[in-house]
């Protein structure tokens, strides 16, 4: 918050993602010690970006993440219309898993969290539906070979050359696939996947972030 941050420094998602990573995962911490009106104050925090991170949040940007979290805190404090409100924005967005390699492409691990707000909505199809789409899109595509467009707009590295592209989609396969066994409560098979990740990769922050995931009560 004390520094301005330049392209340079990590535009197009780099510092903001981090921002907002940040705010959920002390927001997480709140709401595990049912300090829920200090969580909702730093997820409302995450919702917009300050001046000093160089850059704004985009107009098609969803917030399912943060939506979620809301929704569940507002739920344990008995605020039932601000919480099936930020449940219901946390169902939104992106319809199916996709390769997410540029700047403006929605993450497909979002769609986790929809099926976390139908859950809490007590929408238990609709849940199942986006966690067996994750499995079923990882499964399918973990052999693809992808080709970069080195041409295209919104690449969020600088370094174009240097990541192994098909490595890459293999760990977010695997991802994909462990956050859709955590949604139909299949955990042992999730950390299977999780433990396939580890092999490849010992920085993947969505991983870290759900390795010792558990699902809210309804």
């Amino acid at each position: 918050m004390d520094r301005i941050f330049h392209p340079w420094e990590g535009g197009e998602g780099k510092v903001s993602s981090q921002y907002e990573y940040a705010l959920v995962e002390l927001a997480k911490q709140d709401i595990a010690n049912e300090n829920y009106t200090t969580a909702i104050e730093k997820l409302n925090r995450a919702l917009v970006y300050p001046r000093s991170l160089g850059e704004g949040k985009l107009p098609t940007a969803n917030n399912n993440v943060i939506d979620f979290y809301l929704g569940y805190a507002y739920k344990q404090i008995n605020d039932t219309q601000q919480a099936n409100e930020h449940l219901r924005l946390a169902t939104q967005g992106l319809e199916k898993p996709s390769s997410a390699m540029y700047y403006n492409d929605q993450p497909s691990d979002t769609i986790f969290y929809q099926g976390l707000a139908f859950e809490q909505l007590g929408q238990t199809k609709e849940a199942n539906g986006k966690f067996h789409a994750l499995i079923s899109y990882g499964e399918k595509h973990i052999f693809d070979n992808f080709e970069m467009d080195y041409f295209a707009v919104s690449l969020p590295d600088a370094l174009l050359f240097k990541d192994d592209h098909k490595s890459l989609n293999v760990i977010d396969c695997y991802y994909l696939i462990a956050l859709g066994y955590l949604g139909l409560n299949q955990v042992d098979k999730a950390h299977t996947m999780m433990d396939k990740i580890t092999k490849l990769t010992n920085n993947h922050q969505g991983m870290l972030r759900h390795c010792s995931f558990k699902k809210f009560s309804l």
